[in-house]
């Protein structure tokens, strides 16, 4: 079964490699221990938190996302197989001198079968999905360079990567948020989210081109990644998170957009700033990933919609991960200390994830009762 639909294998090794990764960090930038591939420890970290975890994260979600989309079969068996192994060999190459291009496999890969699908079922509304896989394509690219001595433009990779997920959450989060929210308040008879409008897409307008901007490392951006940042905040106050908050599978969804929301305030606030950094990273992307892997492997394993306790123990651990990281950066001496507690944090929350939904993910889905 595991290779049945794309978010099995994917969200199980994203997870795993969500866990694993950090601690590796760790061990190097408290302890000064060292790799072995080609890239120095602190834009390993950011290259396979973005373009090893959170690519393979995209890829569970948009392969799964994209049958829904075009009524077509989805990619399974062998061929699934197969992006699994190069996902896994970039991985592997990422710490093994000279094999490091290999990473390069799984992206290009991933594009061609995305693109497969959406044109051969005529759905040109998701094309922007094809978009956001080239970017982070080429920041992954940009790496790469970086590790070749061609071009020093790691940071700008890192960074154009992390753009790109945010900016994802901004769209796709846009969607499922508020849709998601509004079929529970009607069940719980409830007034519903503010319809979309106006505000919605300037949001992610102002959203794109902050983004867009900041990438670039433009003079002007502090203020277009404020205004972005308040949009959204605005945006998601219309969506009546606060009435959800006894549905666990459902806040974490407003938990994880006001994560973005908060983080680009930041950024805004001070560019260089760290907390603003992982304010969008361990706490937008991370907390949105878990939601949507969590909600998604009950959903398509035909289980229902609950958060059992395990569920909740994971968004608490993501969610002290969030408030740790960012905190780290204002401790000064205790800065240490608290990123190490953080990347705990963020750690046991995965792991928990890969070993309670992994029984899931591998297994055949329960039938229903008709």
């Amino acid at each position: 079964m595991l290779f049945s639909a794309g978010f099995r294998p994917f969200f199980l090794l994203a997870s795993a490699w969500a866990a694993l990764a950090v601690p590796v960090w760790l061990a190097a930038y408290v302890h000064g221990y060292t790799l072995r591939g080609p890239l120095p420890p602190l834009f390993w970290h950011g290259h396979e938190m973005v373009f090893g975890f959170g690519f393979a994260a995209v890829a569970g979600f948009l392969l799964t996302a994209i049958p829904n989309w075009t009524g077509r079969l989805p990619v399974r068996g062998m061929a699934l197989a197969a992006l699994v192994g190069l996902w896994l060999a970039g991985r592997i190459a990422m710490l093994v001198p000279g094999a490091a291009l290999v990473d390069l496999a799984f992206g290009g890969a991933l594009i061609i079968v995305v693109a497969r699908e959406l044109i051969a079922g005529r759905n040109w509304r998701n094309l922007p999905m094809l978009l956001a896989l080239a970017l982070l394509f080429s920041g992954n690219v940009m790496v790469h360079l970086h590790a070749l001595d061609v071009a020093y433009v790691a940071p700008e990779g890192i960074r154009l990567g992390i753009a790109t997920l945010c900016m994802l959450i901004a769209l796709v989060g846009g969607r499922i948020v508020p849709s998601f929210t509004r079929n529970w308040l009607a069940k719980a008879r409830l007034a519903p989210p503010a319809p979309e409008g106006w505000l919605d897409r300037i949001a992610l307008v102002v959203t794109l081109v902050a983004l867009a901007a900041w990438v670039a490392d433009a003079s002007f951006s502090s203020w277009l990644l404020l205004g972005a940042g308040l949009a959204l905040a605005a945006r998601l106050s219309r969506w009546r998170g606060l009435s959800t908050v006894r549905e666990p599978l459902l806040f974490i969804l407003h938990l994880g957009y006001g994560w973005l929301a908060l983080g680009l305030i930041l950024l805004g606030l001070d560019p260089a700033s760290t907390a603003a950094l992982h304010a969008l990273t361990v706490g937008a992307i991370g907390t949105m990933t878990l939601a949507v892997m969590t909600r998604a492997s009950l959903g398509h394993t035909g289980r229902a919609l609950v958060a059992d306790r395990a569920t909740v123990a994971i968004y608490v651990l993501i969610t002290l991960a969030a408030v740790l990281r960012v905190a780290s950066a204002y401790l000064g001496a205790q800065a240490v200390l608290v990123t190490s507690l953080a990347g705990v944090a963020w750690s046991a929350g995965f792991a928990t994830f890969a070993l309670h939904y992994g029984s899931f993910l591998i297994a055949v889905a329960p039938r229903r009762l008709t």
